[in-house]
C-alpha cells in the first residue's frame, strides 16, 4: 500500500475518546524499546510521525494515526519497563485490556518482538492473552539488519517455538532501516482488514 497520507487523530485513554466510525484497525504492541515507533515510522513512508524516544515507556496513552482515511494504526504503551510506577502499569493493562477485549473495529494485534532475542516473559504473557481472547495476532520480529541474513531463519524459529506460534499466526521478519518485510507486512494488514 502507498501512503499518502498519515496523522496522528486521537491519544485517548477512555473508550469515549476513541475514533467514532468503522474503519479497521491495527493496534502495534511490544516492549518498551522494542522499535515501535521506528516500525510506525518505516510503515508509514515518515521519518518522525511517531517520536522515537531515548526514553522507554513514553507512550501513555492509545494513539491513533488515520492512514488513507481507510484505516487506523493504533499504538499502545509499551510493556516490561521497569521505571514506571506499578499503579501507573496497572492503569495502563485495564486501558489495554478494555481496548483489546471491546473494540469492535480492532481487526488483529501487531505484536513487535526483537528478532536477535528470544521473546521475553511479557511477550509471551501478551501473546497469552490475545490468543485467550481469540484476538488474531501478526507477530513482527523487527530489527533483522542486526543479524547476518544467514541466521534469520534460526532466529524465526526461536521466535515460533518460545511464543508457541500456532499456524494461522502470522510471523515476518522487519527491518525499520532497510524496509525488510514492508510490503508483506502491508499486503496482510490489507487481507485482515477487509475480512
Amino acid at each position: 500500500m502507498k501512503v499518502n497520507q498519515a496523522e496522528i487523530v486521537i491519544s485517548a485513554v477512555k473508550p469515549n475518546q476513541y475514533p467514532e466510525g468503522n474503519l479497521p484497525e491495527f493496534a502495534l504492541a511490544g516492549r518498551s524499546n522494542v522499535g515501535k515507533s521506528s516500525f510506525i515510522n518505516r510503515m508509514l513512508g515518515r521519518k518522525a510521525l511517531a517520536r522515537i524516544s531515548s526514553k522507554p515507556g513514553k507512550t501513555q496513552t492509545l494513539n491513533f494515526y488515520l492512514i488513507n482515511e481507510i484505516l487506523h494504526f493504533v499504538d499502545v504503551p509499551g510493556y516490561g519497563y521497569a521505571k514506571v510506577s506499578k499503579k501507573e502499569r496497572e492503569a495502563w493493562g485495564k486501558m489495554l485490556e478494555t481496548y483489546f477485549t471491546s473494540r469492535e473495529q480492532l481487526k488483529a494485534v501487531v505484536l513487535i518482538t526483537d528478532l536477535r532475542h528470544p521473546p521475553t516473559a511479557d511477550d509471551i504473557l501478551m501473546y497469552d492473552f490475545l490468543k485467550h481472547y481469540g484476538i488474531p495476532c501478526v507477530v513482527i520480529a523487527t530489527k533483522a539488519d542486526k543479524i547476518a541474513k544467514s541466521q534469520w531463519q534460526k532466529h524465526l524459529k526461536v521466535t515460533k517455538e518460545t511464543l508457541g506460534l500456532s499456524a494461522d499466526d502470522y510471523l515476518i521478519l522487519f527491518s525499520s532501516e532497510t524496509g525488510e518485510g514492508k510490503d508483506k507486512v502491508w499486503s496482510l494488514l490489507e487481507h485482515l482488514a477487509n475480512k
